[in-house]
């Protein structure tokens, strides 16, 4: 992501915001809390418990995963992207090169990446729905910064009352055979417990259910993010934080209380397992809410990161924020590794509690990883790759962007 320095003319140099680097951070650390329990359990959002994990810390852990991290994370790092758009575009502009071509090149290579992710790591990919939407985004970079919150609020609407006209409908009708689905899900267990074949064979098999999520409720919640970001990105919202100190603060009065009642809402329906009806209410009803609440968390982590202890946060998630797609990537792989038939096999044999504690450690690791990495090279190795096919050129490898995001100078310089 690319920005000026507040008060200088347009012709100064691009340079990193290290605290939206640690929002984009702590946004990957939402992410992995999430799709670690995906990856983990094949029962996991099949509308039936898994056997073996019913006690008391089980269902707490499942309900804090539910309650403060299922379906707000990804509507963060979306706004991100539609924030960090706007400033590839402007970037561009400001250096006379042809934006068009080289978004496009970008948008192909995050779809095939998200092809071979979604196949041979985790069919609930992000990268090919982000890929679509950018074509998307692209067709209305000129949009007006209004015009573009209008549209994101009225996408939201439209969707939310989609749902809850569906689930009008859906009054009386049957929940399914719950037998059938914990069948299914043994089933699908089973085959991610193979060697690479059946893995990969588990994951085809996935794909038609993901694709339907992604496109009916993923799908218009990211674009409306995006097109929130692009606003934002138009009126420099994350440059100077210091001015927009009210703003932040109302997002947290707002976000924190509705987004919670609606976060609960979705919790009841993902662990209490209602009728049709009611799940597809609840799933309007988080439609709603569910920006609310990533935006009071985005506020919280800015606010976080212009304060006292600021340094130290910024410190621990901008590294792994500006490497977001090489952790995004190596989490599926790791995860692939420790619970399918390709590592250790450990799908369905590790509690909640477990599953959330391995993610803690993955992510600890990643930040290590990534300070490392950054302080000798100026790109992730998957973000190297992405920008030489963006740009039609060679990076550098060596050399680090710059300061370290916790050492006194918030900004670092790209090439």
């Amino acid at each position: 992501m690319e920005q000026t320095r507040p008060g200088t003319a347009t012709a100064v140099a691009p340079t990193r915001l290290a605290d939206v680097d640690a929002l984009r951070g702590f946004a990957m650390f939402g992410i992995l809390t999430v799709n670690i329990t995906y990856l983990a359990s094949a029962y996991h959002g099949t509308g039936v418990d898994e056997p073996g994990f019913g006690s008391p810390l089980d269902t707490g852990v499942r309900a804090v995963v539910a309650l403060l991290f299922e379906a707000k994370f990804f509507l963060l790092f979306s706004f991100l992207f539609g924030y960090g758009f706007t400033l590839q575009l402007e970037s561009a502009e400001r250096h006379g090169a042809r934006f068009t071509p080289r978004f496009l090149r970008r948008l192909a290579g995050l779809f095939a990446l998200g092809v071979l992710h979604a196949v041979l790591l985790f069919p609930g990919d992000i990268l090919t729905t982000y890929a679509a939407l950018g074509l998307i985004l692209l067709a209305l970079h000129r949009i007006r910064p209004r015009t573009a919150v209008r549209t994101a609020v009225a996408l939201l609407a439209v969707t939310a009352t989609a749902y809850l006209l569906l689930a009008l409908a859906l009054r009386g009708a049957d929940g399914g055979d719950p037998a059938a689905a914990a069948a299914d899900a043994q089933r699908a267990t089973e085959a991610l417990r193979g060697g690479f074949g059946s893995v990969v064979g588990a994951h085809l098999d996935q794909l038609p259910d993901v694709l339907f999520l992604l496109v009916f409720f993923q799908a218009p919640a990211a674009l409306a993010a995006f097109l929130l970001g692009l606003a934002a990105g138009r009126h420099r919202a994350l440059a100077d934080l210091a001015r927009h100190e009210r703003p932040l603060r109302r997002l947290q009065a707002v976000g924190f209380p509705l987004g919670l009642l609606g976060a609960a809402v979705y919790t009841w329906s993902a662990l209490g397992h209602p009728g049709p009806a009611a799940q597809v209410f609840a799933l309007g009803v988080d439609v709603v809410t569910a920006p609310l609440l990533a935006a009071a968390y985005a506020a919280t982590v800015l606010r976080l990161a212009g304060g006292r202890h600021g340094r130290r946060l910024v410190a621990l998630l901008a590294p792994p924020g500006r490497m977001t797609l090489t952790n995004y990537l190596t989490q599926s792989l790791v995860c692939v590794l420790l619970f399918t038939g390709v590592g250790a096999g450990l799908v369905g044999r590790v509690a909640p509690a477990g599953v959330a504690l391995i993610g803690v450690a993955l992510f600890a690791a990643q930040v290590v990883f990534c300070r490392r990495w950054l302080a000798r090279h100026p790109y992730g190795p998957v973000e190297w790759l992405l920008r030489a096919l963006t740009t039609l050129s060679r990076p550098r490898r060596h050399g680090a962007a710059g300061a370290d995001p916790g050492a006194g100078g918030p900004r670092r310089p790209l090439s």
